[in-house]
């Protein structure tokens, strides 16, 4: 059955960070990804993105809408046996990052920093396109649940941005479909505050189905590998790799 894509404002943007319900609501996350299986679904879809960097530094990761950091840290914890060494940037517009966070990823061999910014200033802060004297791009940026909460110029500037900044990216996001929205009506099962119940089913309906990401990433001709799928029960992946860095070799 089709639905119609709709972007409505979720309860937990709205809230300040230490504001309870807030709290509470991001602790509920926490067992929303364990349901989705996220964790896995990043862990596996990072591995495929980075399989043939040659690069000998620790690999560049910028996540948007990062949150609390702890599911990055929880994909660090997966790839820990066999993935790259990592400095990793953890952007959102609230301060949420605890140290104890930062420590966990630091016990994983990953550097973690955490930057307090809204990501349309961060779109803004380097519009120009990636030169030579500008600073390298981020070996991956990643997203998750996150763009779903924008469309139209907000959602082709935030991609033309990432495009222009990044070898790699990828997004996971709620998959919009029959299924999807039957889960969300069931995160109260799980004990969810009343902010999550009523988000959740808005980030469904919100989501996004086959192709439509790729169809709105930045036209580059041969330059990006695009890859459009679903993932799990419940989400929705896009990752584009660009062919090649500045340097000519295979990323």
């Amino acid at each position: 059955m089709s639905m119609r894509r709709v972007v409505a404002a979720e309860t937990l943007d709205g809230l300040a960070a230490d504001d309870p319900s807030a709290i509470r609501s991001r602790r509920d996350l926490q067992r929303v990804h364990l349901a989705m299986g996220t964790r896995g679904i990043v862990a596996r879809a990072l591995r495929e993105l980075t399989a043939s960097r040659r690069a000998a530094a620790p690999l560049r990761v910028l996540e948007l809408g990062a949150g609390d950091g702890t599911l990055m840290r929880c994909v660090a914890r997966a790839l820990k046996k066999n993935g790259p060494a990592a400095r990793l940037e953890l952007l959102d517009r609230q301060n949420l990052v605890s140290t104890a966070t930062l420590a966990g990823y630091a016990a994983l061999g990953w550097h973690a920093s955490a930057r307090v910014c809204d990501v349309f200033d961060w779109v803004a802060s380097d519009s120009a396109p990636h030169d030579a004297r500008a600073e390298p791009r981020w070996d991956v940026i990643i997203v998750n649940l996150f763009l779903h909460h924008f469309e139209g110029v907000q959602l082709d500037a935030l991609l033309g941005a990432i495009a222009t900044r990044t070898n790699s990216f990828l997004a996971c996001e709620p998959r919009r479909g029959v299924l999807a929205l039957a889960g969300s009506h069931l995160v109260g099962v799980m004990g969810a505050n009343a902010v999550t119940r009523e988000d959740a089913v808005l980030s469904v309906h919100a989501g996004f189905q086959q192709g439509e990401i790729s169809a709105l990433w930045p036209p580059g001709g041969a330059e990006w590998m695009l890859k459009d799928y679903s993932a799990g029960f419940f989400s929705h992946c896009f990752s584009a790799l660009r062919r090649s860095n500045q340097n000519g070799r295979t990323f």
